[in-house]
């Protein structure tokens, strides 16, 4: 079965929001064992919408359509299906209510015009999930004599995915008769470059290749790390997820440390796991990630058991006079280790962090853009390095923030029994 993505919005094409969406879906495709051979981006334009529309559907058996099921004028994509279905749009009194009693709930008055929202094509669905006040629709229609289904869900990506995931994937592996389970694991890694992990994988990965059953590959991802995808494919989510099992234990011992994690972890969640194991509490003191690395810390639910706080030293003068650093040259190791000293004295805790350098666009102090310094303190012993960054100043920034977190990790894991 094949299912194409359709995305709605003049702001994707102009570059205002990046079609985050359309890649999630064909990936989520691919899990669900469906074919998906194109994705195409279009304006707010009813036209051209069911153009588009209608052209998916010549050639796939189901069309995602994202975005554009707003209240707003240039929310056109139900009239557009409405059209390509060749039917009139209906009020649905339910659904009105419901639209009518989220707003209550919130204590807002309903503008007339979301009432728009509960009108859907004649003889089509509305998706049972609803997390915001645009429903979701399935539409059935007839193609060249085919059966084809047409789904309409919201742009705003949270929205798109609790419909995906309750309704729409389900009902296209009902349609398509796949019995199989698929199932994917992801390894999250740093300290290696893509084609450096490519390299120490090749070998298995050509096995594999000859074998069957299994699939990896691989994905850059920024401060999220460079992730390892497993997939594989077996009668039942069970023997699936042996199979997986048996592949993440076989790539952990070819890797070694550069995994730390698996699929929805991040590196400071698994750094705050790893400290509140030990009883430990944490400070940083930032300089070129200018409040980052807290900012990711504070991101994790129950951080506040493990970390203090920290200091944003962007300006020397407050490495000097707040945090004791030696006046002189501030892009150094020794900088970075009297950071995180420091700053682990200051707020009373265990583990300090430092990082200065030097994120860009322009050299400092005779150092080019990318340099990067960064030290962590754990109960006294004190570790640092400079690291030369490859990217742009949001890139290096972004780096440096998983990369002393990573050493961090590291730290505490070599004193593990």
């Amino acid at each position: 079965m094949r299912c194409d993505v359709v995305a709605i919005g003049t702001e994707l094409l102009l570059g205002q929001i990046v079609d985050t969406n359309s890649s999630w879906i064909g990936e989520q495709l691919a899990l669900t064992g469906i074919d998906s051979h194109l994705q195409i981006k279009v304006g707010d334009n009813i036209d051209r919408i069911v153009a588009a529309i209608t052209d998916a559907l010549h050639h796939s058996d189901a069309v995602i359509c994202t975005g554009g099921l707003g209240p707003t004028q240039d929310d056109l994509t139900r009239e557009a299906i409405a059209r390509v279905m060749g039917v009139e749009l209906q009020l649905d009194d339910d659904k009105a209510d419901l639209i009518r009693h989220m707003f209550g709930s919130r204590g807002r008055e309903m503008p007339n015009n979301n009432l728009l929202q509960a009108y859907r094509p004649a003889g089509s669905s509305f998706i049972a999930e609803q997390p915001g006040t645009a429903p979701g629709l399935v539409c059935e229609l007839v193609v060249d004599g085919a059966d084809k289904v047409i789904y309409a869900v919201p742009g705003v990506p949270w929205e798109m995915k609790e419909m995906l995931a309750g309704t729409v994937l389900n009902d296209l592996r009902r349609r398509s008769g796949e019995t199989a389970s698929i199932r994917s694991r992801t390894l999250l890694t740093w300290g290696q470059s893509e084609s450096g992990l490519a390299e120490t994988l090749a070998e298995r990965i050509d096995e594999l290749d000859e074998i069957g059953g299994v699939t990896i590959a691989f994905l850059a991802s920024g401060i999220e790390g460079l992730k390892v995808r497993i997939t594989t494919k077996a009668a039942s989510d069970a023997a699936a997820d042996a199979m997986l099992d048996d592949e993440e234990a076989r790539l952990r011992r070819m890797l070694g440390d550069l995994v730390f994690g698996v699929d929805d972890a991040s590196m400071e969640s698994v750094v705050l796991a790893a400290l509140a194991a030990k009883g430990l509490r944490l400070a940083v003191a930032e300089s070129l990630t200018g409040g980052l690395i807290a900012s990711r810390l504070v991101d994790v639910p129950g951080a506040s058991e493990v970390f203090v706080g920290g200091v944003v030293s962007y300006d020397s003068e407050v490495k000097f006079e707040l945090l004791g650093v030696p006046r002189g040259d501030v892009i150094t190791c020794e900088c970075a280790e009297a950071m995180a000293t420091g700053v682990r004295t200051l707020l009373g805790a265990d583990v300090g962090i430092g990082v200065t350098g030097v994120a860009g666009p322009d050299p400092v102090e005779g150092r080019k853009p990318g340099t990067v310094c960064m030290a962590v303190d754990l109960a006294g012993r004190v570790t640092s390095y400079e690291v030369s960054l490859p990217g742009r100043r949001r890139q290096v920034r972004e780096f440096s923030c998983i990369s002393v977190l990573n050493l961090l990790r590291t730290m505490l894991s070599s004193e593990d029994p």
